[in-house]
């Protein structure tokens, strides 16, 4: 019997009901893994990755619903005679300052009521949730759990105003610190969120928290593995290419497995294996657009990007960084960890798969070109070129798209005058095909600025603007080509200079290896 879809179902227990016969994925092992090994916990993970159904699952364990445990993990591992009472926030979209503050007292009454709890104080909200805790213990004689979801929102939701932005982290950091405080009362803690930030906000009330979020033991914690779709999902997928499947939506790493965002299986299965961009379309990266504008951002790094430890460990909204956002947002996820000599960690980001690569660079292709209707049909002919390896066709492709960009475009900056814009607007077209690219490629004699793998080509490319430079004479003068050589395919060498005047291409030449 095949399983039901839950689309839009973040609440275990109607997922688990037995009439209902939804489709489940086992996170139950990891969850009394949790809650065996520590107390205190955070977890980043991008929008929709099954953060709240994780959350829900929680709360179900603690509060002793075995009968929707049956055939899981947990199910004869854990004492459900024992019960502990639960106080669960889970943030919505919220606007303004004092809306902040009616959230929090609205969603502690929800709490009040629940656990018939009166709390004495109406108007302060962190002085209510330090007596729900207290008075919650002090009933049920048990130790409280506390579970809070999408912990950011109301400050990311706000970022295009930054006062509001501040003043709601300064709120939220109230309340939370006295998680802290109410430690003897409190059995277990967790709160999940798409951003981690920097211990110098929010975290500094809370340095007891054990962040798992680039945790291996709880890589796969959200989100389904290859695995899954192999076994479990596997009925729901019948006639379906599975290696297709995995390069449009697997892709996703925190040091485990490569993951799919459950969100993009599920719609995929309920729109008939339909390949579109489910994530993708549910967010507008518009706030990301405007700071790779305002910091005139080298968009080829996006294609070969490698960051400290400390930078995906931190978000400060008061010095906001591409990479950062872009990481914990699931624009980017993780290739892999490189540790160095001297035991320095670092990780090389990477798109992790096509959806987001044809989507996101679709977004910077409108920003970059305003080319919204012309752009189809120049992705299509440079992806003929590149099928048919007629870099003739190539050029004349190119050359068209530089030309039809709106002189707007280049009013009250100058951005004509700098070779990583018109560089970018190339990186965005090829990605957007869904090619294999590497942006500021090493070698041992300096860094190809962008190299394209194709299926039966590799294409070595190097951009100068028109100062006497020649980009063809660089690729050959430092040897770019040979850390190819032993790779089956045919390398094609295209150097191509740029006129800041014309505000196109003024030389464009190329070699076949």
């Amino acid at each position: 019997m095949k399983k039901n879809l839950p689309i839009g179902i973040q609440t275990f227990e109607k997922i688990r009901a037995k009439d209902k016969n939804y489709l489940y994925i086992d996170k139950t092992k990891l969850a009394l893994d949790l809650i065996e090994n520590g107390s205190y916990y955070f977890l980043s993970r991008p929008r929709r990755f099954g953060k709240s159904l994780f959350i829900d699952t929680l709360q179900n364990i603690f509060e002793g619903n075995r009968e929707f445990f049956k055939d899981l993990a947990i199910y004869d591992k854990w004492d459900w005679s024992i019960t502990y009472p639960v106080i669960k926030i889970a943030f919505g979209k919220v606007g303004s300052i004092e809306e902040l503050k009616r959230t929090i007292l609205s969603l502690l009454k929800e709490n009040q009521i629940k656990l018939e709890i009166n709390c004495e104080s109406v108007d302060d909200y962190a002085i209510c949730f330090k007596e729900l805790i207290q008075q919650t213990y002090r009933k049920y004689n048990q130790k409280v759990v506390i579970l809070i979801d999408e912990y950011d929102k109301p400050i990311l939701d706000n970022l295009n105003n930054m006062e509001v932005a501040l003043k709601n982290r300064d709120i939220l950091s109230r309340l939370y610190t006295e998680i802290k405080n109410a430690d003897q009362y409190i059995k277990f803690a967790m709160l999940t969120g798409v951003s981690k930030f920097s211990k110098a906000s929010i975290f500094s009330g809370l340095n007891m928290l054990q962040d798992i979020s680039l945790d291996e033991r709880y890589g796969n914690i959200c989100g389904y593995t290859q695995n899954d779709i192999e076994t479990t999902i596997l009925p729901l997928l019948e006639g379906v290419d599975l290696e297709k499947l995995k390069v449009w939506y697997n892709g996703y790493n925190f040091l485990k497995d490569d993951v799919y965002n459950p969100f993009d299986i599920l719609f995929f299965i309920d729109r008939n294996f339909l390949y579109k961009n489910y994530w993708f379309s549910t967010g507008t990266p518009s706030f990301l657009i405007e700071l790779i504008k305002q910091n005139n951002y080298f968009l080829p790094k996006l294609a070969n990007l490698e960051v400290g430890e400390k930078l995906l460990d931190s978000f400060d909204i008061e010095n906001l960084d591409i990479e950062v956002i872009l990481y914990q947002a699931g624009y980017l996820t993780i290739d892999k960890m490189i540790i160095d000599r001297s035991d320095r960690i670092s990780y090389k980001l990477k798109l992790p798969n096509k959806e987001v690569k044809m989507s996101l660079t679709d977004v910077l292709i409108d920003f970059m070109t305003n080319q919204k209707t012309e752009k189809i049909a120049y992705q299509n002919s440079l992806y003929n070129a590149f099928y048919d390896n007629n870099l003739d066709e190539l050029e004349l492709s190119l050359k068209s798209i530089f030309a039809s960009i709106p002189y707007n475009n280049y009013v009250k900056n100058n951005i004509a005058d700098y070779e990583g814009y018109y560089a970018g607007v190339i990186y965005v077209y090829f990605q957007s095909l869904g090619f294999n690219i590497v942006g500021e490629d090493v070698t041992n004699k300096g860094r190809i600025d962008l190299t394209v793998i194709s299926d039966n080509n590799i294409y070595i490319i190097e951009f100068k603007m028109s100062d006497n430079n020649n980009a063809l004479e660089q690729i050959k003068e430092k040897k770019y080509a040979q850390k190819y050589l032993t790779q089956d395919k045919d390398i094609y060498l295209l150097g191509i200079d740029f006129d800041k005047e014309e505000k196109n291409i003024n030389k464009f030449e190329w070699e076949k290896i």
